[in-house]
């Protein structure tokens, strides 16, 4: 890379200076070749008295600053890709850890379509430097792409008292101005802006769509695998007094602000894998795969987000919604569950992830003839996320919105097709990204090209939304309820998940607060 032309540009606060990069294909070979800028503050560090603070926008430079390496992340464990003995994160925030990276097909071109990528990681881990991340072949496709980091675990979503709350969205917000006031220079549009994530960016995404603070800054949104739990604040400070009890401080942002970030990380952990002790108080969360969710304080956001879009917030934005049809098997794989699932299991998971939606015996008679792996496999990938995604595109058709349904059921090709279409598989065929590590495991090494095709038809289909605001099948509406179905023959179905809404019906993905105090949850 070394060798590959500089480019230079002036933003808001100073000259930028990256790199024209080739695009390869995933099986090698030289498709284009677009500018690419790395690394470009949006906000200032959030250290010493600015750690646990709402973003700032960050200082000037003088001169033309380097854009070709990665901000660094904030602190984190990554749980789904653990690091090796003796690497986990230490230290503190680095400098610009709060950074965008841009992709730009055309710096000489005037209003390209903008795609600002949410990294998803149960709001707890993720950064934009993952190679998974990579924005270079969408971008070739002829739209600017940007990925960026925000605070996540204790640092952006810790209930913490002297501290606003959801950090992590208050820095998603600042990301998204500083594209509104930047991103002309990179060759893209301001005013035709695509907010897309997956897993808790999607969920970050239903949260901005809830809030008036995001208001003009996107005008289109993708949300794939919308996680359905959002918090109260009372459930949130019991688990942020849970992690602060581990460190031996209190949970406001003075006592915890000169902890170490690893402690708070290694902590948070340690909180995480026996959250199943804390059922009684936390209920359901105790159960889930994060400790960390946006908190629903009346302000960002003022209500949930099917609440919001049902009753007219974000009509404005077209929105296309969608999950994968095995989402919860990636989570069995890890826990090596396959082949394991008893029946008493099964039922612990209809009684917990479907209580709301009936319990046991309505899930059994929902879903007839399915075995208990099976069953149980359904109930926890319905709660996890797809019966959220549904009631987003729900709450927006009925509210009179556009939005577009889609489901993929292309089945992972390892392990012998035994993750199906799992959560994380539509990231790397979205972005192109098949030979990335994290991609290689679960499409295997030298992806197949049956992916590349499903690949350069997913991403046809993104850039065309982002485009055109229509990724061309119908839209999605509460008669019809017609969805886009990627398989290894695409087609349009009615209602695939037609047995998931009916057993649900209008129940649960209310706000989740603690369960002694159930009579104050709020939808």
């Amino acid at each position: 890379m070394l060798n590959e032309p500089c480019v230079e540009v002036r933003t808001e606060r100073g000259r930028v200076l990256g790199r024209m990069e080739p695009v390869g294909g995933a099986r090698g070979g030289c498709r284009a070749a677009v500018a690419v800028f790395r690394g470009i503050p949006f906000a200032k560090p959030p250290l010493g008295a600015l750690r646990f603070a709402a973003p700032e926008p960050p200082a000037a430079w003088d001169g033309s600053r380097p854009a070709t390496r990665f901000g660094p992340p904030v602190p984190q464990y990554d749980r789904m890709n653990p690091p090796a003995a003796g690497q986990e994160a230490e230290g503190g925030p680095e400098p610009d850890c709060l950074s965008v990276n841009v992709w730009s097909p055309g710096l000489g071109a005037t209003g390209l379509p903008v795609m600002v990528w949410f990294h998803g990681g149960a709001y707890a881990f993720g950064h934009s430097g993952d190679p998974a991340y990579d924005g270079a072949l969408l971008a070739s496709e002829g739209v600017v792409v940007v990925t960026f980091n925000y605070r996540v675990g204790m640092e952006g979503f810790g209930q913490i008292e002297g501290a606003p709350a959801n950090r992590g969205l208050l820095d998603q917000l600042a990301a998204l101005r500083w594209v509104r006031d930047n991103i002309a220079a990179f060759g893209g549009d301001p005013d035709r802006v695509t907010a897309f994530g997956e897993s808790a960016g999607a969920g970050s995404i239903a949260a901005l769509l809830a809030s008036d603070a995001a208001d003009g800054l996107f005008g289109r949104a993708i949300t794939q695998s919308v996680p359905g739990s959002y918090f109260t604040p009372d459930l949130a400070a019991d688990i942020a007094d849970a992690v602060a009890r581990l460190v031996g401080r209190a949970p406001t942002a003075e006592a915890l602000r000169t902890v170490e970030p690893s402690a708070l990380v290694r902590a948070a952990e340690e909180v995480h894998a026996e959250r199943g002790r804390r059922a009684g108080r936390w209920g359901v969360v105790a159960h889930a795969e994060t400790l960390f969710s946006p908190v629903v304080d009346g302000r960002l956001p003022a209500r949930t987000p099917w609440d919001a879009l049902a009753a007219g917030a974000a009509r404005g934005v077209g929105l296309m919604a969608g999950c994968n049809h095995d989402e919860y098997r990636l989570f069995m794989a890890k826990r090596r569950e396959f082949g394991r699932v008893s029946a008493e299991r099964a039922a612990w998971a209809m009684t917990v992830f479907g209580a709301e939606a009936g319990g046991e015996r309505a899930c059994i008679a929902a879903f007839p003839g399915l075995g208990d792996e099976e069953l149980y496999e359904r109930v926890c990938s319905d709660w996890l996320c797809r019966v959220p995604t549904l009631r987003l595109l729900e709450a927006a058709a009925e509210a009179g919105g556009r939005a577009f349904g889609y489901e993929l059921r292309w089945p992972a090709p390892v392990l012998g097709g035994l993750l199906g279409a799992c959560h994380g598989l539509d990231v790397p065929l979205v972005l192109g990204t098949l030979d990335a590590p994290a991609s290689v495991a679960l499409l295997g090494p030298g992806p197949s090209e049956e992916a590349e095709a499903l690949s350069r038809r997913m991403r046809t289909a993104w850039v065309r939304f982002a485009a055109t605001g229509d990724p061309g099948w119908p839209a999605y509406d509460t008669d019809g309820r017609l969805t886009k179905v990627f398989d290894r023959r695409d087609s349009v179905e009615p209602d695939p998940l037609g047995a998931s809404r009916v057993l649900w019906g209008k129940a649960g993905f209310g706000v989740l607060g603690l369960a002694d105090h159930r009579s104050e949850r709020r939808r």
